[in-house]
């Protein structure tokens, strides 16, 4: 993955100023990133480059090239946390305004549900990983908390992925309530619950264990059962019933 490109920037050379530089309309073909992208495919250019032409255009003192690498720069030029920035995150950016952040979002919104359609593919739960697959794939890159859960017929097939809350950056409120309400209502067998921890730590809180014993136990007493808690933490999960913390 290149990190930068800045070293090939053929507008700004030797310490030249903005004022002094080469506009990107008078660059050879294939330093322009559309054209690069035409002449021979999205693999051949960086993820700056890349987000260059999503930005679109620039401003008197910026292209859209200067800004895509402040962005890239500001999460030390990973996609993972790029991935997190929000609307408000990205305006604060010179070069993006409304406008080009929604044009992001929506980007990072249909790239996510994208992952969530290809897993369903595939419905069948049979161990934890299954389960933090298709959590992670809703939930592993955003920067709050998110309350998710499974609805599983008895062949433990997904029914249903539902939203049960949504929250800040260090917690979600969880209504057990709301979530048999669910259930129930779909006629659900069993059902796995999961969350995500965007500090990336997969250890569960206290209020974790806490709200994990008190859906199993509501659980019990309605016969639905509930297979598991998974934390999803970016790359990392940790499962419940794995640990035998259920």
């Amino acid at each position: 993955m290149k990190n930068s490109v800045m070293d090939t920037h053929p507008g700004l050379q030797n310490g030249s100023t903005y004022e002094n530089r080469i506009p990107m309309q008078f660059w050879a073909e294939d330093d322009i990133p559309i054209e690069k992208l035409l002449l021979k495919g999205t693999a051949s250019l960086s993820d700056t480059e890349l987000l260059s032409i999503l930005i679109g255009g620039g401003t008197p003192q910026e292209n859209s090239l200067d800004i895509a690498q402040k962005i890239m720069a500001s999460c030390q030029n990973n996609l993972c946390e790029f991935w997190k920035l929000g609307i408000s995150d990205l305006q604060k950016v010179k070069g993006i305004g409304k406008q080009r952040a929604c044009q992001i979002a929506s980007m990072f919104a249909l790239s996510r549900r994208r992952n969530a359609a290809e897993v369903v593919v595939k419905p069948k739960i049979s161990r934890s990983l299954d389960a933090f697959t298709i959590f992670h794939s809703l939930i592993g890159e955003l920067p709050y908390e998110e309350f998710w859960m499974l609805l599983l017929n008895r062949a433990n097939k997904i029914m249903k992925t539902v939203k049960v809350s949504e929250g800040g950056i260090s917690g979600t409120v969880v209504d057990p309530k709301k979530i048999f309400f669910i259930a129930l209502e779909n006629h659900a067998s069993s059902i796995l619950i999961g969350h995500n921890h965007p500090s990336g730590q997969a250890t569960p809180s206290e209020a974790d264990l806490k709200i994990t014993k008190k859906i199993k136990d509501a659980g019990v007493l309605l016969e639905i059962s509930v297979l598991d808690h998974i934390i999803v933490a970016h790359d990392a999960y940790y499962s419940f019933a794995d640990e035998g913390t259920m």
